[in-house]
C-alpha cells in the first residue's frame, strides 16, 4: 500500500501549558534532521496540534520509518493513507479498500474511529462511523464490531483531504532533543557510555562529548572506533560536537608520581576537570558519565564521591542502577554493542593497577596529588589547547 503521509503522535509534550509550541518546534526540527539521509521529499508540518510528514512523490517506506523511530519525543507513527474529501458513498470505497488492502485475512474485530475537523462536511462523526462500519461488515462479513477491546481501530479523519489510518507503530518516546538543555558526555571505547549518552539524550538534552585518547598506547583506530559510537548515538541525539584530547603526558605523569593504586581515580578526576573545562565554556549544564554502582573499582560510592569532588557542574549518571545485562540490551538495541566490543582499548585499560583502590578517601587523593604540583597544571594547558574538536553526525 502507498502511504502519503505519516501522523506523528507525541506523549509528554501535550501535558505542556503554554511553551508546548517550542516543544513541538522541536520535534519538527528533529524529525527533519533525521530524514534528512532519507531518499524522498518530506514535508514536515504542524496542524491543529498535530505533527505531520506528507511523503511528496516516491519515497523508501522502511528507511523512513526506521529514522523515525530514533526521534525522541515521538510515541507513535501511523502510516495514513490521504484522499479527497468525497460525499459518504465514495469515502466508503476508499475505506473498504483501505480495509480490504492493509487486513486481506479479513478475520478481525475493528471499530471506526471517525474525526471531522472540517465542519462543512455534511455528515457528522457519529453518522459517519455508522455509515463506514455498515460498509466494513457488508464487505468482509468475517469481520466484526467490537467497541471496547478492537483488534483494529480504524481512524478516520476529515480535514481538506480524508486521512485514513489503523496502525501505530511505537517511537522511542521521551523528549526532542533540545529542549532540556546541554551537558559534556565522558565517552569513552566501552559499552556503558553511549548508552548513557541515548539515555540522557531521551530526555531532550543535546549532547556534546569528550574522549581521552593516549597514543601510542592507544591506537588511531580506537580512536575512530570512538567516532563510529558517536555517530551511532548522534542517529538518536542530532549532531555531537567531540573534543579528542591527548591525554598521554598527564598519564605518564601520574603513573610516575602517584601511589599505583590511586591511579585510576586520579586519572579519573583529571579527566573530570578537563570535561568540565569543555562544559563550561560551551554552556553546558553538566557532565553524562556511564558510571554504574560497583561495577569496577573505580564505581563505588566512594570512588563515585572521589571523582565528584572535582566538579562544580552536576554529574548526571543514567546507568547509576543498572546491572551489566541491562545496558548491554539497550546498547544491542541502539546498534552500538558490537562496536563497542571490538578489541580496541581506550586510554583507562592500559594504566590500571594490579590492586586498585576500592574505597579511596577524598582527602587522601587529593594529598597525592599535590606530587604533581610541579608540571601539572602545564600540561592541562597543553592538553586542553591540543584538543582536537570535530562534529559528528549519522549517515555522515
Amino acid at each position: 500500500m502507498k502511504f502519503h503521509s505519516f501522523l506523528i503522535k507525541y506523549g509528554e509534550i501535550g501535558i505542556k501549558g503554554k511553551n508546548r509550541y517550542m516543544f513541538e518546534d522541536a520535534l519538527v526540527r528533529q524529525i527533519r534532521y533525521a530524514l534528512k539521509g532519507v531518499d524522498g521529499e518530506f514535508l514536515v508540518h504542524k496542524c491543529h496540534g498535530r505533527v505531520y510528514v506528507d511523503c511528496e512523490g516516491e519515497y523508501d517506506y522502511e528507511e523512513t520509518v526506521e529514522s523515525l523511530k530514533k526521534v525522541f519525543g515521538i510515541v507513535g507513527i501511523c502510516p495514513v493513507v490521504r484522499k479527497e474529501v468525497k460525499e459518504i458513498s465514495e469515502l466508503k470505497k476508499d475505506v473498504v479498500a483501505y480495509v480490504g488492502e492493509m487486513y486481506p485475512e479479513g478475520n478481525r474485530t475493528f471499530k471506526v474511529e471517525a474525526r471531522r475537523a472540517n465542519k462543512r462536511y455534511p455528515v457528522n462523526s457519529m453518522e459517519i462511523n455508522c455509515e463506514l462500519g455498515e460498509a466494513v461488515l457488508e464487505a468482509y462479513p468475517q469481520m466484526k464490531v467490537d467497541v471496547h477491546h478492537p483488534d483494529v481501530r480504524l481512524n478516520v479523519e476529515i480535514r481538506e483531504e480524508v486521512y485514513i489510518y489503523s496502525e501505530i507503530i511505537p517511537g522511542p518516546g521521551g523528549m526532542p532533543v533540545g529542549t532540556n538543555g546541554s551537558a559534556m558526555l565522558l565517552l569513552s571505547g566501552g559499552i556503558d557510555s553511549p548508552v548513557a549518552g541515548y539515555m540522557i539524550a531521551k530526555r531532550g538534552v543535546e549532547i556534546e562529548a569528550v574522549y581521552f585518547h593516549a597514543p601510542p598506547y592507544t591506537s588511531e583506530r580506537a580512536k575512530e572506533k570512538v567516532i563510529d559510537l558517536a555517530r551511532l548515538v548522534s542517529a538518536y541525539a542530532g549532531p555531537i560536537k567531540l573534543h579528542i584530547v591527548n591525554f598521554t603526558d598527564i598519564q605518564l605523569y601520574i603513573y610516575e608520581k602517584c601511589p599505583h593504586e590511586e591511579l585510576t581515580i586520579i586519572m579519573r578526576r583529571y579527566m573530570m576537570r578537563i570535561a568540565e573545562h569543555f562544559a563550561k565554556k560551551d554552556g553546558c549544564l553538566g557532565l553524562i558519565t556511564g558510571e554504574s554502582i560497583g561495577q569496577v573499582a573505580s564505581q563505588t560510592m566512594q570512588s563515585l564521591a572521589a571523582t565528584n569532588a572535582v566538579c562544580t557542574l552536576p554529574v548526571y549518571r543514567p546507568l547509576i542502577g543498572f546491572d551489566k545485562r541491562e545496558i548491554v540490551e539497550i546498547s544491542e538495541k541502539i546498534d552500538t554493542y558490537e562496536v563497542s566490543i571490538q578489541p580496541f582499548e581506550d586510554c583507562c585499560t592500559i594504566f590500571v593497577a594490579k590492586h586498585p583502590v576500592t574505597k579511596p578517601d577524598t582527602e587522601r587523593i587529593a594529598k597525592s596529588e599535590l606530587n604533581l604540583t610541579e608540571k601539572i597544571d602545564e600540561l592541562m594547558k597543553t592538553a586542553l589547547e591540543t584538543a582536537e574538536v570535530i562534529t559528528v553526525s549519522a549517515g555522515e
